[in-house]
């Protein structure tokens, strides 16, 4: 084989080198994906092939999709999805991205929603973005125990991708999506079993010092909280009284202890029980979850 010849594991190794120089965190894995999206092969396959050549087109379309991400645009826009529980959902500019982070919150709902002593109704997903909590619950509970779910957002461009999602997952007769501010399109519906959010917490402080990758190409409705990262949150806890059932579970994922703390707090004087603040992993991201008292 001629020395120039781009193999998978030369082009792997040259393109994660200088996605690490343009501040990517995770090159390597950049690297690779964007060469899966290319081949249209598996991770798997490319370390059984690291000798196969790269032929001309191929790396023509590979060489524009590393400049895109050299700009900093995020991987999932690049390939227009994003895995996330256990579903793949489809974003792009104007949309959050899912992050893993967000699957805890998942996790807490589904225990709580499968428990034959959580309240019977709905639940309601606010600021559900690409539709991510709300199209994974439902697919958690399709064939145990289904419940209808509804989804909101107040901006249009989320909703429209949460649409799109609910569609292409065939999970339409489980997951409304409806657009407005917070709780309020749905509390026709309510009340609900389960609340359930991952909104805005970000402090506008803090905005500015978000890798380029998040504060360039997400969208900032989605992101910043207000000064102490807490508006959002504060008018969430202040309808979540009305909008459950009694012994119905509050979740909403956060950023930090002081915020998960002080979240806690408000919703113990409005007479919700074992509020606590759960740290995810070793960062500041966390998860506040209390359940309505009488």
């Amino acid at each position: 084989m001629p020395p120039d010849t781009w193999t998978i594991k030369r082009m792997l190794d040259w393109s994660a080198t200088f996605l690490r120089r343009y501040g990517s965190e995770s090159p390597r894995l950049d690297a690779e994906l964007l060469l899966c999206e290319t081949l249209g092969s598996s991770r798997m396959n490319l370390y059984v092939q690291f000798d196969r050549p790269i032929d001309a087109d191929e790396l023509r379309h590979y060489k524009a999709l590393i400049k895109r991400r050299a700009a900093h645009e995020p991987v999932a826009y690049i390939l227009g999805s994003k895995g996330f529980h256990a579903i793949d959902l489809e974003v792009g500019p104007g949309v959050l991205v899912p992050r893993p982070e967000t699957e805890h919150l998942v996790d807490v709902a589904l225990a709580f929603l499968s428990d034959a002593r959580s309240p019977a109704g709905p639940v309601v997903d606010v600021g559900t973005g690409s539709g991510a909590i709300a199209l994974a619950v439902a697919t958690g509970l399709a064939t145990s125990q289904p419940r209808k779910i509804f989804a909101t957002d107040r901006d249009p461009m989320a909703a429209r991708f949460a649409r799109k999602n609910t569609a292409q997952l065939n999970l339409g007769e489980h997951v409304t999506v409806l657009e407005g501010d917070l709780v309020t399109p749905a509390m026709s519906f309510g009340p609900f079993a389960a609340l359930l959010s991952n909104p805005p917490y970000i402090r506008s402080d803090v905005m500015p010092t978000l890798t380029p990758t998040v504060r360039d190409h997400e969208p900032h409705i989605a992101l910043d909280g207000g000064p102490a990262g807490l508006d959002v949150l504060r008018r969430l806890v202040d309808a979540s009284r009305a909008a459950l059932l009694p012994a119905g579970l509050f979740a909403v994922e956060l950023g930090s202890r002081t915020q998960g703390e002080q979240v806690a707090a408000w919703l113990t004087e409005l007479g919700f029980t074992e509020a606590a603040y759960t740290a995810i992993g070793p960062g500041p991201t966390g998860i506040v979850q209390a359940y309505r008292g009488p």
